[in-house]
C-alpha cells in the first residue's frame, strides 16, 4: 500500500484509486504486451479506450477484458477511481493530451486528493522499429505518388550515385547533420529501389529479402564472431572476409567483382589492392601518357593506405579554397 492510500485509510476518508495510462507501441504486432500491462489489464475495475478502431481491442477482449469505448474527461477518471478502483486507459496513437493536461491542472490545484498516476508502457519499440515506418511511407508514396509510381531501377540509378557523394562529403565536412540527413537519403534510395522489386512480374523481391540477404552474409563473413573462428587483429578479420567472400561468390579472377564504372582513380586504387592482396606479381602496363602516370600514383596511395580519391578531393577542396581567396569570395562558414 502506498503513502497516500494508507494516510486515507487511517483518517476514514476513501482510497483515491490508481489511473494507468497504457501505451502502445504500433511498430509491435498487438497483442504482444508485457506482462506489467496484462496484469495491470486483468486487475483494472475499468478499462477505457477513446479509439473503438484501436488495433490492440480485438486482443483484450479475445483475452476476455472488458474494454469501454469512451473518452472521459479528468474529473470523470477520478470519479471513476472513488473508493480505491483502478482505471485503465488505452492511450491512443496521438497519447491522451486531454487527459493527461486535465489530471495535471486538477493535481495542481491542490484541492483534489489526487490517485496515483502511473504511465505503463505495454510494449516497446527495437532497435531499427522506425524503419518499419520508412517501409510504409515508401509503400504508400510508390501506390500515390504520380511521380514515385512511375520511377524505375534504371531512371532512380543517377540518384543513388549522386546520394552517395554527398554522404561521403558530408563525411568529410565532419557535419553531424548532414551526415544524419545524407545517410537517411542513401536509405531511402535502398528502400525505394526494394519497393519497386516487389512489382517486378518474373523475379520480385521484398526490401525483407534485402535485409534478410544481408544479415545471412554478414554472419557467414563473420565466423570469428557467430563461428568457432578466431581473429585478433583487423588484418585477420579481412583475411575471414576475402576467404569466405571468395567461396561464395567462385571467381575465377581477383578482378572479378570490381564495378569498371567507378571513378578512375577508385578503380585503379582498387585492382592494386586485389593484386597486392592476392600476392601477384603484376607489372605496370607500358604506356605513355598521364592515365598510365596516374595508374602507377594510385597504386602507390594505395600500399601506403591512402584512398587516392580521398585525397585528390582534398586537395581539391583546397584549391577551390585558394581559388574563392583570389576571387575575394567570403570563407564559408
Amino acid at each position: 500500500m502506498n503513502t497516500t492510500s494508507a494516510h486515507a485509510s487511517r483518517s476514514g476518508a476513501p482510497a483515491p484509486g490508481r489511473v494507468v495510462l497504457l501505451t502502445t507501441s504500433h511498430r509491435v504486432a498487438p497483442g504482444l504486451l508485457s506482462w506489467p500491462a496484462w496484469q495491470a489489464l486483468r486487475e483494472a475495475d475499468l478499462v477505457l479506450c477513446a479509439d473503438g478502431a484501436h488495433p490492440q481491442l480485438p486482443y483484450l477482449r479475445e483475452a476476455g477484458i472488458a474494454v469501454e469505448e469512451a473518452a472521459p474527461s479528468a474529473e470523470e477518471v477520478l470519479d471513476a477511481c472513488a473508493g480505491g478502483r483502478t482505471v485503465v486507459v488505452v492511450a491512443t496513437g496521438e497519447g491522451e493530451p486531454a487527459l493527461t493536461d486535465g489530471l495535471a491542472r486538477l493535481a495542481g490545484s491542490g484541492r483534489v486528493t489526487m490517485p496515483e498516476l502511473e504511465l505503463l508502457p505495454a510494449s516497446y519499440d527495437l532497435p531499427g522499429a522506425r524503419l518499419l515506418d520508412l517501409v510504409q511511407v515508401m509503400d504508400r508514396i510508390r501506390a500515390e505518388c504520380p511521380w514515385s509510381s512511375r520511377q524505375t531501377h534504371e531512371g532512380l540509378a543517377k540518384y543513388a550515385i549522386e546520394e552517395a557523394y554527398e554522404l561521403v562529403e558530408s563525411i568529410e565536412d565532419g557535419d553531424r547533420d548532414e551526415l544524419r540527413e545524407e545517410l537517411g537519403d542513401v536509405l531511402l534510395q535502398v528502400v525505394f529501389h526494394a519497393r519497386i522489386a516487389e512489382e517486378d512480374p518474373e523475379e520480385p523481391f521484398s526490401v525483407d529479402d534485402v535485409a534478410g540477404g544481408i544479415v545471412a552474409k554478414l554472419i557467414h563473413r563473420h565466423p570469428h564472431v557467430f563461428g568457432d573462428e578466431t581473429a585478433t587483429t583487423p588484418e585477420e578479420v579481412k583475411a575471414h572476409w576475402l576467404r569466405t567472400k571468395a567461396e561464395e561468390k567462385r571467381r575465377v579472377s581477383v578482378t572479378d567483382g570490381v564495378p569498371l564504372g567507378q571513378p578512375g582513380l577508385a578503380l585503379a586504387a582498387k585492382l592494386a589492392s586485389r593484386v597486392r592482396t592476392a600476392g601477384l606479381d603484376v607489372p605496370f602496363p607500358k604506356g605513355e601518357g598521364i592515365g598510365y602516370e596516374l595508374l602507377a600514383l594510385a597504386a602507390r596511395a594505395e600500399a601506403r593506405g591512402v584512398d587516392p580519391e580521398a585525397a585528390l578531393r582534398a586537395a581539391a577542396r583546397t584549391y577551390r579554397d585558394a581559388i574563392r581567396t583570389a576571387e575575394g569570395v567570403p570563407e564559408r562558414t
